[in-house]
């Protein structure tokens, strides 16, 4: 083997060997990026430990229908104007699906625009036993909490 074969040689080592380092920072980036995607999925609403413990619980029953999912939505009506609806029920095309804490969720994609940002805690008192609901795009409450305006 001549000096030139040989050079030529270790070059193709060189080529191949670079080649798959680059393939494999570009797989690396690639997967880095996917990941990044999937983390910041936003969640519209935020469900206190309170409130996760007890839709757990709902969920767990027995004759639960493990078909349905959590809806998240408003509703006109109340002494403000709207209401929240809380409650289970099946999906819908016009729904955007998100995960909190592993309970699946659903939101009518028009109410996203009243509703997010929006905290959902569970009480448990001798004054107040339900679900509660902190929403910063309301303007007025009325004095139950269950009803909003924007």
């Amino acid at each position: 083997m001549t000096g030139l074969q040989a050079a030529i040689r270790k070059r193709q080592k060189a080529v191949k060997i670079s080649f798959v380092v680059n393939l494999l920072f570009v797989c690396l980036r690639m997967i880095n990026y996917f990941c990044v995607m999937e983390m910041t999925t936003t969640i519209p609403v935020t469900l206190t430990e309170g409130a996760i413990k007890e839709i757990r619980i709902l969920m767990s029953k027995e004759g639960f229908d493990n078909t349905q999912v959590l809806r998240v939505g408003v509703k006109g009506g109340g002494c403000s104007g709207m209401t929240y609806v809380l409650g289970f029920d099946k999906r819908d095309e016009k729904d955007y699906d998100f995960m909190v804490e592993d309970i699946p969720c659903v939101m009518n994609k028009s109410h996203e625009m009243y509703l997010y940002g929006m905290l959902i805690d569970w009480q448990d008192g001798l004054n107040n036993r339900g679900f509660t609901f902190k929403n910063p795009n309301a303007s007025t409450t009325c004095g139950c909490g269950t009803s909003f305006a924007v």
